[in-house]
């Protein structure tokens, strides 16, 4: 059954995979792919990538496992797309059963060395905490699978760059929506996926009852070769993670900053002072001979929801507005998952909200 003409609104991996489930389960529909700015250039330029099966509630395990499974095939599919497999390392001083309930199918390393290394430096591993093997973790450059993505839906999805929606009016014969060039149209269906741009006056007001949040997200780049044997080490307590690069010839340390509501128009994609204060300070805990070799990195934003699950739901009475994302910085780790539910949402007949 077609859907009728869709507006997808974000040109990021999420409304990229939306875009390409729409074409998979409804061919009979129209789809357009609307971005204010090239696709994959918001937060899914500066993303790391990061997929490691793991997920806070039983919801988001299930959406791992899913995404797990499609980026899987994906790459079985097509070799050259530019996901790396990568082993990984989880260091934690959280018992085994709380962890149980987070990773799906950790493995404690009871034989694990003295010494972890990373970047050719000592990675601490603090008192009490244990070291397991994170199975089926894997980086992706996600602003080219993007663009490889897109490429592949240009013969069946209308895709517009560089053209920002100005209005969004739902109403019982479709949503009229108001663009940047002065045009004017109306679709039957649209689905919002506009990363940390909650707050485009275009739909502020209908995602401000959602409650989603935005906040600065920062990686350190650190200047040490990575080769492809390289392992992954995650932080599980404090949420921060050292990752080998290879295809760029570096490392990249994320942690967890706290500078919350930023608008991401206003944050800069260079660092400044007090970003590489809080990282070094957190790196300093684990790799303390990284710390002083820090001196590049990425700065960017991503939407948070309080209940730290991706948010999906119908934005107006009659459902004709689909919201999808505040991801929470796993964007790319779920986007599989959270495309499948958005799309099902779009369909009159599936009542209610998913969960």
């Amino acid at each position: 059954m077609g859907l009728g003409t869709v507006a997808v609104i974000g040109g990021g991996i999420i409304g990229c995979l939306v875009a390409r489930r729409i074409v998979h389960d409804h061919p009979a529909s129209t789809v357009l792919l609307l971005d204010r700015d090239a696709v994959g250039c918001g937060a899914s330029r500066r993303s790391a990538g990061l997929h490691f099966p793991r997920g806070a509630s039983e919801r988001v395990r299930r959406m791992s496992a899913y995404s797990q499974e499609f980026y899987e095939k994906l790459k079985a599919d097509r070799p050259t797309v530019p996901i790396h497999p990568v082993g990984m390392s989880m260091v934690s001083q959280t018992d085994r059963a709380e962890l149980e309930k987070i990773y799906i199918d950790p493995v404690r390393r009871d034989d694990a060395p003295a010494v972890l290394d990373a970047c050719g430096a000592e990675v601490r591993v603090p008192p009490r905490a244990s070291v397991w093997d994170v199975r089926s973790a894997h980086h992706a450059d996600v602003h080219r699978l993007v663009q490889e993505l897109v490429t592949d839906l240009r013969p069946r999805v209308h895709v517009r760059e560089g053209v920002r929606v100005t209005g969004l009016e739902p109403g019982g014969l479709g949503v009229r929506l108001s663009l940047g060039t002065g045009e004017r149209l109306t679709v039957d269906r649209v689905v919002l996926a506009p990363g940390p741009w909650l707050s485009e006056p275009a739909w502020a007001d209908p995602v401000a009852p959602l409650g989603a949040r935005v906040k600065k997200i920062v990686a350190l780049h650190i200047d040490h070769p990575a080769g492809e044997a390289d392992r992954a080490v995650v932080f599980h307590d404090e949420d921060a993670f050292l990752l080998p690069l290879a295809y760029r010839g570096h490392w990249l340390f994320s942690y967890t900053c706290q500078d919350w509501d930023v608008d991401p128009d206003r944050v800069g994609a260079d660092l400044d002072a007090h970003d590489v204060e809080q990282a070094r300070a957190s790196l300093s805990r684990y790799v303390p001979l990284l710390a002083s070799r820090c001196t590049a990195g990425r700065v960017f934003c991503d939407a948070y929801s309080v209940s730290r699950q991706p948010l999906l739901c119908r934005l107006d009475p009659d459902g004709r507005v689909v919201f999808a994302g505040a991801a929470g910085g796993s964007g790319y780790r779920l986007a599989p998952a959270i495309a499948a539910e958005a799309v099902q949402l779009l369909d009159p007949s599936v009542k209610g909200n998913l969960r």
